[in-house]
């Protein structure tokens, strides 16, 4: 199985025609950012830019509105628009957290209807505010819906269970095999971004997560996936921590992806 670094765009302030060849010649290979929202002449320079650097797509997507048939029509409206893409696959922030279970059940269900003809593999995020704001929320829809995947980014389930998912290791296991793409931020039991995961004070919350991807990595190699995604998605102020006043960043965002992305692609390759 192959990983494909994915770099997004979140705190970066460069145009496309200037940070994608920095991206490329880091090892990115793909572009993970909202689309929905792109103006024309945006949109356009975007597309040449990544035709240019020889960058794929994997655009990030919400869903919005007040209820269930709002997300729904959302969801098929904005999926067309990703569509456009050609995407490696599409990673939705979908539903409310409030929702009920049936509610839960209802829009994954007809999101699979509206989605089954596309080319190209959907995943709803793990994330808070949404459906898949917790771990035990997660596995009841995933029972009821068995063909949903997952863009895993477990540093919020951190902070919704106010620790390092200390024994929930049978819930887990459950999840990881419905995981088709990573964000590879690492949270803790008061947030979900570490101040900067190389400090050795915050080891223990980056051994965790890597456990986690470990698992999921395993569980994907069994399902005989040819390769797998992995975006290091951490973000700029106020995920990042700042100073007191000056608000200035506790530590640097490019180096902290790019470091992130270095280490989990060589533990990558020490698997074999």
């Amino acid at each position: 199985m192959q990983l494909d670094l994915v770099r997004h765009l979140w705190g970066v302030s460069e145009a496309p025609a200037v940070c994608f060849p920095k991206f490329r010649a880091a090892g990115f290979s793909i572009i993970e950012t909202p689309v929905q929202w792109m103006k024309p002449d945006e949109e356009s320079r975007f597309r040449e830019a990544l035709s240019v650097n020889g960058l794929r797509m994997l655009p990030q997507c919400f869903t919005g509105g007040e209820g269930v048939d709002a997300h729904l029509q959302s969801f098929r409206e904005v999926l067309a628009k990703a569509a456009t893409w050609n995407p490696v696959l599409v990673n939705f922030h979908s539903g409310q957290d409030r929702w009920t279970q049936a509610e839960r059940v209802r829009f994954y269900r007809e999101a699979l209807v509206i989605a089954k003809d596309q080319p190209f593999l959907v995943a709803h995020e793990t994330h808070r505010g949404r459906c898949f704001y917790s771990p035990w929320t997660t596995l009841e829809v995933l029972e009821a819906v068995p063909d949903l995947w997952l863009c895993a980014d477990f540093s919020h389930w951190c902070v919704v269970a106010e620790r390092l998912l200390d024994g929930e290791d049978a819930v887990l296991e459950r999840i990881y095999p419905r995981v088709r793409h990573l964000h590879a931020r690492v949270g803790y039991a008061e947030g979900p971004q570490v101040p900067d995961p190389r400090a050795p004070e915050w080891q223990p919350a980056v051994e965790a997560h890597e456990r986690w991807w470990d698992a999921i990595w395993t569980a994907q190699q069994r399902a005989g996936l040819a390769s797998t995604t992995l975006t290091p998605e951490f973000g700029p102020p106020d995920y990042l921590h700042t100073l007191p006043y000056t608000r200035q960043p506790v530590a640097n965002l490019w180096d902290i992806c790019h470091w992130m992305a270095e280490r989990q692609a060589r533990r990558f390759a020490a698997r074999g």
